[in-house]
């Protein structure tokens, strides 16, 4: 693990600053994707733009900051197919919950994804996990309760079923690029996941395809150019800093996603969004802080340590 060997505290910094960026620029991202369907666009033309407007992005880093087109080459074919298989299906889950949701429930509860990574690192990968993890989980799911209110009608609970989904996938995801990350670098699986997106998209967009007016096919255009910045960001912020320290920074989103609900479509997080959000943030927070702590003492099992 990066956290054990000493890091320059400027390169942190920066790694910090990219995450921050990556942050808002995917917090943008789904502001365009609402915009865009408030413009007549569907989730098919969505993800076919968001897809194939990225991989151009991708390949000038690769030429201008990156190791050049040899970062093309994958030495894990398959797991990249399968990464982008189960990439592409969380991305509509996603992408379906930003638009079922106002943009802050949609951004809290994908504040969920440290929760589903430690359930299956420990069903799947039979990571030990003590008693200190699952209490962090039982309380992640406490606040997911508390922001949807089940029962009460508040909250569209298909909306909500639909966001945990995503988070299902991205932690599967989280779990794969483990895995991949061993033999390939992460600018090599940006590029796969957007090239092989690009294979089902393709055959797909024409059933789903409309006329849109030039600013549709702007707003449509630009959300794969931020989203392909916003990977590249969160690439590079990992370059330089560990994950456990970039990663709270993700909590900013909710920020952003508050800020971009009320200026562009007049919509506040609810009431029990406000309490149950923070909750979710500190289960997240305490899984990557333990995490973080294990990592440090590989020598104590997860299991004796908790």
């Amino acid at each position: 693990m990066g956290d054990t060997t000493p890091v320059n505290d400027d390169r942190v910094m920066l790694g910090i600053a990219m995450r921050l960026l990556a942050v808002l620029l995917l917090s943008s991202l789904s502001a365009l994707i609402k915009v865009a369907e408030t413009r007549g666009a569907n989730l098919a033309e969505i993800m076919f733009f968001r897809q194939g407007c990225a991989v151009p992005v991708v390949l000038a880093y690769m030429m201008v900051a990156g190791p050049g087109l040899s970062a093309v080459r994958s030495r894990a074919v398959r797991g990249q197919v399968i990464r982008a298989a189960v990439g592409l299906t969380g991305m509509a889950f996603n992408f379906g919950a930003v638009l079922l949701l106002p943009l802050a429930e949609a951004t809290t509860l994908a504040f969920t994804v440290p929760i589903f990574a430690t359930i299956l690192g420990a069903l799947v990968l039979k990571e030990p996990t003590g008693w200190h993890r699952w209490g962090a989980v039982a309380a992640g799911f406490a606040g997911v309760l508390i922001v949807t209110q089940p029962g009460s009608g508040h909250f569209p609970i298909g909306g909500a079923l639909v966001g945990l989904t995503s988070s299902v996938f991205v932690a599967l995801v989280a779990i794969q690029l483990r895995q991949i990350g061993k033999v390939d670098a992460p600018v090599t699986t940006v590029f796969w996941f957007s090239s092989l997106s690009m294979v089902p998209m393709t055959l797909i967009y024409p059933f789903f395809a409309h006329a849109h007016d030039t600013t549709t096919f702007a707003v449509l255009i630009a959300m794969g150019l931020v989203g392909g910045l916003g990977q590249i960001a969160f690439t590079a912020a990992l370059k330089y800093a560990p994950v456990s320290a970039v990663m709270p920074m993700d909590y900013s989103s909710l920020i952003w996603a508050t800020l971009y609900g009320w200026v562009l479509f007049d919509m506040l997080p609810t009431p029990w969004t406000w309490v149950g959000a923070p909750v979710i943030v500190a289960s997240g927070l305490y899984i990557v802080w333990r995490e973080h702590r294990v990592s440090r003492h590989p020598q104590v099992s997860e299991a004796i340590a908790d």
